[in-house]
This record gives C-alpha cells, structure tokens and sequence, in this order.
C-alpha cells in the first residue's frame, strides 16, 4: 500500500482536527518541518500536506513551510488546502510540491480542474473527495453539496482521473476506525480506480482491513501523532 503521513496546518503549527471543526483542534509539539525529517527518518517518502489556514481563507497561507520542507527533505510532497486560482496552483509547483491536490475546484468549478488535468497531468494533480453523510463537503468542510458521490467520481473518471483520496469527514479525528463500507462502495463501482483512504485510521489492523477492501493506499494523522501506530511500523505496509 501507499502509507501517507498527513500534516495539517494552523498558524506554522502541527495540528490535527476533530471531523474538521477548526474549533476543535490538537496543536502538536513538533514543528511541520521536524515532522517532516521525522517521517523520512523512519523510511517513509510520501506527505500529505495540508494549509487549513488557507482551505479556510480560501487562498495559500503556509506555502513557506512547503518550501521548507521540500528544500530540507527528499519526501513526495502533496499539496493542499487553499488552492483556488492558476496563481495557487503554480505557487504549489513552483515552492516543491510534487502533486496538488485539488478538492474544492474540482466541486464547484469542473472546468478549471478540467483545465488542470489537460495543463498537468493526473499525475500531478491529486483529486481529494471529502464526504459526510453521503454528501460532499467543499471550503474547508464548511460547505455541504448535494451531490451523488458515484456520479461525481464517474464524471471525474472521462477527464482521466484514477486516483482519488477520499475522507469520512464522520470519522475523521476521532481515531474510531475508518469507513470501510465508504471505500468498499467506491471500489465495487470503479475498480480501475486507485483509492486513498483517509480519516479515522488508528491501528494496523485498519491498515490491513483497508488493504483487503482493495484500497491502494491510506493517509494517517492523528494515529501517528498520538502513538497509536508506531510510524516505524509502518515500513513493512509501505509500497
């Protein structure tokens, strides 16, 4: 499997989120690039970086600390949050970040994201899908959309995306367990379809029962953070 380590971000500061509510959050003692050096340190080379100032702003605020740790480190970095504009994207590529990722445009303007997959590639750009209640959640989470998430990957898939990372925004923080039934759904109805898991993974058991729905890889935060899976045991699950 692909293992990710995720690292949010609020004012320079590693944090992690209940279910998205940025009233409810753990400000974490190492600082995003030390978390960073943590992470290669132990073997991994894939991050999950995430400007929660900026999905919330609606612009990129902490593009310092990609530069940082793309300069510092040798880890595949993707990159999200805020990213809103052709200005975002290209200050994503042009400070280190070897993907973006792109949740909210992809929603609520198709036809920039489509642009952006003609201009990039699929491989250089990520699609991040954030559900609760089997509806779709944009902004920073703030924002609900009633749309169907199997109509919306099928139309995402004639544009060539087949890599996705999607949320339980339910599960997300409370270190509860993941959604297995959410990624199960996905993959029986496009099983072409390279699928990320992420939000609420706490153990490796999870890991393994991830892998046996068939998803392709998983994003960890607060697990790791909060010791609940020793990142050095993850080595073994890493592709």
């Amino acid at each position: 499997m692909e293992i990710i380590v995720a690292i949010d971000i609020i004012d320079g500061q590693c944090v992690r989120l209940i279910q998205g509510n940025y009233q409810k959050k753990t400000i974490y003692k190492k600082n995003p690039l030390d978390m960073a050096r943590f992470i290669e340190d132990n073997g991994l080379y894939r991050l999950h970086l995430v400007d929660l100032d900026g999905a919330k702003e609606r612009k990129i605020i902490n593009w310092k600390i990609l530069n940082q740790i793309a300069t510092y480190t040798n880890l595949t970095i993707d990159f999200g949050g805020g990213i809103y504009t052709e200005e975002d994207i290209k200050i994503v590529f042009d400070n280190g970040a070897h993907i973006a990722t792109i949740g909210s445009i992809a929603v609520i303007n198709a036809s920039m994201f489509n642009n952006w997959i003609h201009i990039y590639g699929t491989d250089k750009i990520l699609l991040g899908v954030d559900v609760i209640n089997n509806k779709i959640a944009t902004n920073g989470w703030t924002q609900l959309h009633n749309i169907s998430l199997l109509k919306f990957l099928e139309e995402k898939i004639k544009y060539g995306i087949n890599k996705i990372f999607c949320t339980d925004i339910s599960k997300d923080g409370l270190l509860s367990g993941p959604s297995l039934s959410l990624y199960q759904t996905i993959i029986k109805q496009f099983p072409n379809m390279k699928v990320i898991a992420s939000g609420g993974i706490t153990s490796i058991t999870n890991i393994r029962q991830l892998h046996d729905v068939g998803c392709y890889g998983v994003i960890i935060g607060k697990a790791i953070y909060e010791n609940k899976i020793l990142i050095s045991d993850l080595n073994k699950w890493s592709e």
